[in-house]
């Protein structure tokens, strides 16, 4: 198989592309996400944002093994599967590999190793595997129903409390400001996000204005509090369910760790001694490179392969 690898990171938000010849990162690239394989419309959406990648790296002119972790994934088999054949018709393509972007967030957190990943970005989920290599997910179950704690989250958080603080129904909030200074008057907030095509990407925008107000601002401070304490629930369950031997390694991943002591604080005291933190080895990217050559790691039965 060739040693030309094409590692994606399909989130909701971003889409980042990372060209690497026999190991050695030689380009990157970065374009708009996709809402998700599990959504109306979700695998179209996501060979438009792996294609928009793809063309963005000069580099491919050359065979290459593409190898995707996409948002969805595990919610949506048929779905992943048809995305494989679809990527499979690219030109130079040799073979494809995709899985749920939490599967290649826990290989490059913690290298193939038994542990918790909790991955906190735009959605929310824990994965955790043990040393037969059985793989356990918790949440990640979309904005609508779960995905506690995510950035999804915390925005949606902090714009209800915005509009109760401009109906009167609730207290006063700084985040109110903050609102209107990111999306404009609050009354057309309803137009606004039932107009756009990723709601949960649109409100997780607002998760840094929340974190930052924090400081300050009680109603801010009891969100982020409130989402640190979901999330470190996530991972305790995927502890529990997956029968690891506390202390279990575990490594925080996503663009909410970037939040700061606000939300990582919380988490910490939830999970208490049930859990050690390690510093994440790589990210989803280098999970998904990982996954694209090496077919034995306990993490296979959840790969949809094509060569």
């Amino acid at each position: 198989m060739s040693g030309v690898v094409l590692a994606v990171d399909l989130g909701k938000t971003k889409c980042r592309g990372a060209l690497r010849v026999e190991g050695v990162e030689k380009e990157l690239a970065e374009g708009a996400g996709a809402p998700g394989l599990a959504a109306a419309g979700g695998v179209a959406a996501a060979v438009a944002a792996i294609g928009d990648v793809v063309g963005r790296i000069d580099g491919l002119a050359t065979p290459f093994v593409v190898s995707v972790g996409a948002a969805g994934a595990a919610a949506a088999p048929e779905a992943r599967e048809q995305l494989a054949r679809e990527l499979a018709r690219l030109p130079r393509v040799t073979a494809v590999a995709i899985t749920s972007d939490a599967v290649t967030a826990h290989a490059g957190a913690l290298g193939g190793l038994p542990g918790v990943a909790l991955t906190a970005g735009t959605g929310a989920v824990a994965t955790a595997i043990d040393a037969a290599g059985t793989f356990t997910r918790v949440d990640g179950w979309g904005p609508l129903l779960g995905d506690e704690g995510s950035g999804g989250w915390i925005g949606v958080e902090g714009l209800r409390a915005t509009l109760r603080c401009h109906d009167g129904r609730g207290p006063d909030t700084a985040l109110a400001a903050a609102a209107t200074a990111r999306y404009g008057p609050l009354d057309d907030l309803p137009r606004l996000f039932g107009q756009h095509e990723n709601p949960a990407l649109l409100a997780a925008g607002f998760a840094p204005d929340v974190a930052a107000a924090a400081a300050t601002d009680a109603t801010a401070a009891d969100i982020m509090t409130a989402a640190g304490r979901a999330l470190g629930r996530t991972a305790l369950a995927a502890i529990a369910r997956s029968g690891l031997r506390e202390p279990v390694p575990y490594a925080l991943t996503g663009g909410l760790v970037e939040l700061g002591a606000a939300l990582l604080v919380p988490i910490e005291e939830t999970i208490g001694t049930a859990a050690e933190r390690r510093p994440a080895r790589g990210g989803p990217i280098d999970g998904a490179a990982l996954l694209a050559l090496d077919t034995t790691t306990a993490l296979e039965p959840l790969m949809t392969r094509i060569s």
